[in-house]
């Protein structure tokens, strides 16, 4: 197959893993855009390759697909992306990675205190929470999502 004959949908599931139905998935949501070849069939380039191993890892980090597709519409569209394209990626991932892992590093800290009490954000919790005050900022376990109690 010559490069610019471009990837069949099977030879880009053998090269990702990927089921063909999830590719047509990834397809469906505007992930990647394959063209026609004159015989009507789908093609795909090969950086495809590298957009959906970039779907892959990145879903599991916990991003989603509009995510996802957010940071893959800023490629471009006329050429192959190079290092710097991806990098530029990399580093708006890399914020978001850093703060999901501050959260979790202060969940992990609170963890025991709220898990024995039981209380998370109920007027109950003398220590984290007196006078619920938390109640204000949202639902949900507000300090094990990042508030503090100060603030």
């Amino acid at each position: 197959m010559a490069v610019n004959d471009g990837l069949s949908i099977g030879a880009l599931a053998d090269r990702t893993g990927l089921a063909v139905s999830a590719i047509r998935y990834y397809e469906a949501q505007g992930l990647i855009r394959p063209w026609r070849n004159a015989g009507g069939q789908r093609r795909f380039e090969r950086a495809d390759l590298r957009r959906l191993s970039f779907v892959m890892i990145a879903q599991q980090f916990g991003f989603t697909l509009p995510q996802i597709k957010a940071e893959l519409d800023r490629l471009p569209g006329g050429r192959t992306p190079n290092k710097a394209d991806w990098a530029q990626i990399s580093a708006g991932f890399k914020a978001a990675l850093d703060q999901r892992i501050d959260t979790m590093t202060k969940l992990r800290e609170r963890l025991d205190s709220c898990i024995g009490c039981g209380c998370l954000s109920l007027d109950s919790c003398a220590l984290y929470n007196p006078a619920d005050k938390a109640a204000d900022r949202g639902q949900g376990p507000r300090f094990l999502m990042g508030d503090t109690p100060e603030g």
